[in-house]
């Protein structure tokens, strides 16, 4: 990409058009409420892009160059945005399937409501770790988790945030994970080291999580008993064959994904499997959904697996709450998503082309000193990229490159900061509605961003411990010989 020689901006110009986004943003919250995803923010996201895109060229940076940027950022999201198509895909040929309310049948028989929202913590994070995608557990046992947790009266917005906590802490030390990968490789270590070391801030916080998700469970548990559980039962047996075979999608899914196959491949297998098994164990339902009983089962099977695909599909049991949770609107209800990925995207373009995002950075950096200060800046630079950029990867990425060398010639080895990467960039960037974390998991699980985020309490809690250990210095690795170029660390730091 071409350089573009211009005048820098000051910190005042660079943070205007984030003042307007936030402005516009938080004027659009108070106006549309939970709807603000609707299309609300995505304008809001527009017209912050135009401002700083008008501030950018009013400092010389040319169109052309601004757009380079623009289109850069959005060729980055498009592996994002075919995982999104094939997630509304999959969801939907679950359902008519039956493997979803299969695993709500067998899920509220076998689940305690007391514990319900610690053991879906524990469980989405065992299949994480061993997937190392989040955004694919929370697709599928998310899902399912989900609509137990709905059926036993528990808070949509825990249970949600527990499914999300479990799946990010996967996410965040899985050996598979990419972010797991990106974190090390751009601070200078190498992955196992990383791991271990991220560990120390990652157990306190899952501990933590699990208790409070404990604590929080017996007082929710205690309005979802047998009673209002054996009508759901009932009401989703009737509706569907209902049977163990039901299980090999997922277990297939999850298998292909273990094995490390790219999300892509494993989630368009997941989808034919969905609707290949709607065909041979709920004909009826491929029936109801075709909307064309007077056409034969060839035309009303094509008709009703590609409804599932596309576009809304409800089913009617008699039971308001069952009813309430078989519903999915396929590849069309990720459409919303993408719209805001792609705004989103645009944005973060127009604050890097325009140099609005060094001058940011810069100032950061002029102004820390101290260990603690290092790494709370380097936390807090990962929850700004990941609302401004919209992306964990730039969050991960781009911080990694600015401190890098900082840390280097403070004396802290490289683990300190790809701890840090991942403990603030990776864990936050769901918590942002705008953020293609955010926009997605708020999707896929039909939930707004704002109702789930303040149950995640692993990723609020993460980049918390990352500055609680290092204002404590629990845990920071230095080298014993530090460079001779290391400045402005104090005495004590030096001979701890």
């Amino acid at each position: 990409m071409e350089s573009n020689n211009t005048k820098q901006p000051s910190l005042f110009v660079a943070i205007l058009p984030i003042v307007f986004l936030v402005t516009a943003l938080t004027i659009n919250i108070i106006v549309f409420g939970n709807n603000v995803l609707e299309g609300a923010s995505q304008i809001a996201i527009i017209l912050a892009s135009i401002v700083g895109g008008v501030i950018a060229v009013f400092y010389g940076v040319k169109w052309d160059f601004i757009l380079e940027y623009i289109l850069k950022n959005i060729n980055t999201s498009m592996n994002a945005i075919l995982i999104l198509f094939l997630i509304g895909s999959l969801s939907g040929t679950w359902l008519v399937s039956g493997v979803v309310p299969a695993m709500i049948y067998y899920g509220l028989q076998i689940l305690n409501p007391n514990i319900f929202l610690a053991v879906a913590c524990i469980i989405c994070a065992i299949v994480s770790v061993a997937s190392g995608s989040s955004w694919s557990t929370v697709a599928t046992v998310g899902i399912a988790l989900l609509g137990i947790g709905k059926a036993l009266h528990i808070h949509e917005g825990l249970v949600a945030g527990s499914i999300i906590s479990g799946a990010y802490f996967g996410d965040k030390v899985s050996p598979m994970s990419d972010t797991t990968n990106l974190a090390p490789a751009v601070s200078g270590t190498d992955l196992f080291t990383h791991i271990k070391y991220m560990l120390y801030t990652t157990i306190p916080s899952m501990t933590i999580t699990l208790i409070i998700y404990l604590v929080l469970g017996i007082y929710q548990g205690s309005s979802g008993t047998p009673t209002d559980i054996d009508p759901i039962l009932s009401a989703l047996d009737s509706k569907f064959n209902i049977n163990g075979w039901l299980f090999l999608v997922p277990i297939i899914v999850l298998v292909l994904i273990i094995k490390n196959t790219p999300a892509i491949p494993a989630m368009l297998i997941g989808t034919f499997l969905g609707a290949l098994f709607a065909l041979l164990f709920q004909q009826h339902i491929i029936t109801e959904i075709s909307g064309s009983p007077e056409k034969s089962f060839v035309t009303q099977a094509y008709i009703g697996v590609m409804k599932s695909v596309y576009t809304t599909v409800s089913i009617k049991t008699g039971n308001e709450l069952v009813d309430a949770l078989l519903i999915t609107n396929g590849m069309a209800g990720m459409l919303k998503t993408i719209w805001l990925i792609l705004t989103a995207m645009v944005f973060g373009g127009v604050m890097e082309a325009g140099g609005f995002l060094k001058t940011i950075s810069s100032f950061i950096i002029s102004k820390v000193h101290k260990t603690w200060s290092l790494i709370a800046a380097t936390t807090g630079t990962c929850v700004f990229f990941n609302s401004t950029a919209s992306d964990q990867y730039m969050a991960i990425a781009i911080p990694g490159g600015m401190y890098k060398e900082i840390y280097r010639k403070r004396g802290l080895k490289p683990e300190n900061l790809s701890r840090t990467l991942e403990d603030a960039g990776t864990v936050t960037s769901v918590l942002i509605p705008w953020n293609t974390c955010g926009a997605t998991q708020s999707s896929v699980l039909g939930i707004s961003t704002f109702v789930y985020a303040p149950y995640c309490f692993f990723n609020i809690i993460s980049p918390l411990m990352t500055i609680f250990f290092a204002v404590c210095n629990i845990k920071i690795r230095r080298f014993s010989n530090p460079p001779a170029t290391q400045e402005n660390t104090d005495v004590s730091e030096r001979n701890h």
